[in-house]
């Protein structure tokens, strides 16, 4: 891991195809991968190998600042792999005028099982020279603990 990455784990108590299903399905995508203070719209998303996304978080408070518009960041990607219950490889690429914070990124999801659940390995790399990679993880830290919380609360 390089330190332009950002790298998580999280266990939770559900069966694999259960997480697969949360990363691939819009539906669970607009539940869990918004940080907090911040609200999530899937202009488009095909959830298969090959398939295309893009996804706008916008912050609820107005001083934040956003890396699309003032306060939106809007990113497009494609799933690049799809191992069924197992992993998860999309390419990411923020839609921004601004050259520090060009370029697609990698995220890869990785399951496994462990204590009779799952462990999620999520790393996002190649992370833009304006991205910080303190709030980046925080932003992930918040989105894994959603997911948490919306693979725990169904059976």
């Amino acid at each position: 891991m390089d330190d332009r990455t950002t790298e998580l784990s999280v266990w939770v108590n559900v069966p694999r195809h259960r997480v697969f299903n949360a990363l691939i399905i819009a539906e669970s995508i607009a539940q869990w991968m918004v940080p907090d203070g911040m609200t999530i719209i899937i202009h488009e998303f095909d959830g298969r190998e090959g398939g295309t996304f893009r996804i706008s978080l916008t912050y609820h408070s107005p001083l934040e600042t956003g890396k699309t518009t003032p306060n939106t960041d809007t990113y497009h990607g494609r799933f690049v792999k799809l191992i069924p219950n197992e992993q998860v490889i999309e390419v990411v690429e923020f839609e921004t005028a601004d050259p520090l914070l060009q370029g697609e990124m990698t995220i890869t999801f990785t399951f496994t099982d462990k204590k009779g659940g799952t462990e999620i390995l999520a790393v996002h790399d190649n992370l833009p020279p304006g991205l910080s990679t303190e709030d980046n993880e925080t932003g992930w830290r918040m989105s894994l603990s959603k997911l948490t919380a919306l693979l725990e609360a169904k059976p």
